[in-house]
């Protein structure tokens, strides 16, 4: 009886051993599942040189990307002190010295074993350009001197250059709609999604030495120099764009005097019609015309100082501020912009930002004002005296103050007169950020380099839930312990083998 009960026990154990087995395989296979591994942070840093100020900009996203563009986010920003690097011609090492305070703030923010691989670039816009027209060796040797101060922090530096206003007006229009998601939109499902009825959004971007306007028109871009051709996110844009060089808000104001002075004759006091009645502004011939955006007289003595008085009169302003902005003689005619340039109608909403915004917030009118309140509220501001105005903004600069009723006055006239809002004025929005991050062309320049940033490989890990792993542990040392139960079972009783 033992002997013909053997072979039926080994034939059970062995295939409750079997079960148990495939029982753990099955539970091991059942439910697997797949989980994406978190991608590491990645950050870079942009400085905005422009002709007024630097400012820094560190931004950071995750290893990987949609449709091979970086989904970014701004985690800081840092404004240098002192003026713009074009102001250092005199003093070129201080350029370099200037961004210390921000590079150290960004030094800090980034995690020490990222700080190897976090690209720098830094971007000049147009005071460098004008300091390259009026002296390239000047404006190579401030280049330099930023670049030996960038390359002596732990960071990749990528380069100093003098960006194109092309490039500035296009990368503008990228951060806006970005922010804006019109580029790509996260879903309630935590995907990334190309959102199918956004309108794309216009730039318009005003700076010190420079003006850019940038959209989609509704029909082809006839002229190849202000096209610009792009892909993000798997789509691709052809965008207008047009940089408008020495038409920024401070040359504007340069060129206004230089007119002013000009028209005087041999008179040293000259009445000046956007300043407030009551106010005196000196200055020498040589600073007055250290500009390649101005022509220098004949009769030029650089040390001769003459004095503008203010007289309040905001319709003379308004008209001498058309001069400014030639609006006649396009050859491209009626698709044409100011000062000759070729460009098709406006199109969709625009948002207004740098300039644009400042000098509106000072007028209580962002986002948006109709037409009639903000001629209104330009020609009363132009109209005040010097002192009750003062008064009235005791914590604004002098310098600041003197030039709102100009400023005011003149981007009215870019706006309707030179780009032709006159009856599309409700689709300009003024703004200073979208999501708690500055518009500008600082982040749409980041966006378009994460195309060239190599992107990590997927890191998706598969295995099964924690609650499936007691049972199979159960299954697996059950089948091992039968295993061993045999083993000694066949030994004991075959002990000679």
């Amino acid at each position: 009886m033992g002997l013909q009960m053997k072979p039926i026990l080994l034939g059970t154990a062995f295939a409750a051993v079997a079960c148990m087995t495939i029982i753990a395989l099955i539970l091991s296979l059942a439910n697997r599942q797949t989980l994406d591994h978190p991608y590491s942070e990645q950050y870079g840093i942009v400085f905005d040189a422009g002709s007024t100020h630097t400012s820094l900009f560190l931004y950071q996203w995750l290893g990987n990307k949609d449709n091979n563009t970086g989904i970014v986010s701004q985690k800081l920003s840092c404004d240098v002190d002192g003026d713009g690097i074009s102001s250092y011609v005199k003093n070129p090492p201080a350029a370099g010295e200037s961004l210390k305070k921000c590079l150290d703030v960004a030094k800090a923010a980034v995690p020490a074993e990222n700080q190897k691989t976090t690209p720098v670039y830094l971007g000049a816009t147009a005071g460098m350009r004008l300091l390259s027209l009026q002296n390239q060796s000047q404006a190579d040797t401030i280049l330099e001197e930023v670049t030996n101060t960038i390359q002596s922090y732990p960071f990749d530096f990528r380069g100093a250059r003098i960006l194109p206003g092309t490039e500035e007006g296009t990368y503008g229009w990228i951060t806006i709609n970005y922010l804006s998601e019109r580029f790509i939109k996260h879903t309630f499902e935590g995907k990334w999604i190309h959102p199918k009825s956004a309108q794309i959004l216009g730039a318009l971007d005003l700076g010190g030495s420079s003006t850019q306007i940038s959209f989609i028109p509704n029909v082809p871009v006839t002229v190849p120099e202000s096209k610009f051709n792009l892909q993000l996110y798997g789509y691709k844009y052809e965008v207008y764009t047009h940089s408008y060089l020495c038409y920024g808000k401070d040359q504007a104001m340069r060129k206004l005097q230089v007119q002013l002075h000009k028209t005087a004759g041999s008179s040293f006091v000259i009445d000046h019609p956007c300043y407030h009645k009551g106010y005196k502004f000196n200055v020498t011939l040589d600073d007055l015309y250290n500009s390649p955006c101005v022509e220098k007289p004949n009769n030029f003595v650089p040390t001769t100082t003459i004095t503008f008085t203010g007289t309040s009169n905001s319709s003379l302003c308004r008209s001498l501020m058309e001069d400014i902005v030639n609006v006649t003689g396009c050859k491209f005619s009626p698709d044409c912009g100011f000062n000759g340039v070729y460009q098709p109608p406006v199109n969709g909403e625009f948002f207004a930002f740098s300039a644009y915004f400042y000098t509106f917030e000072f007028f209580g009118l962002v986002p948006k004002a109709p037409l009639d309140k903000v001629h209104a509220t330009i020609n009363s501001h132009c109209s005040k005296s010097w002192i009750p105005l003062v008064a009235e903004y005791p914590k604004i600069k002098e310098k600041y103050l003197k030039d709102y009723c100009a400023s005011a006055h003149y981007i009215m006239i870019i706006l309707l007169d030179g780009y032709k809002f006159n009856n599309t004025w409700d689709k300009i929005s003024f703004e200073k950020q979208v999501a708690d991050t500055d518009v500008g062309w600082t982040l749409g320049y980041m966006l378009n380099l994460t195309n060239l940033i190599p992107s990590e490989p997927s890191r998706a890990i598969t295995g099964v839930p924690n609650s499936q792993w007691p049972a199979q542990i159960f299954f697996i040392v059950f089948a091992l312990f039968l295993s061993l139960l045999i083993i000694m079972f066949m030994f004991i009783n075959n002990p000679k083998q």
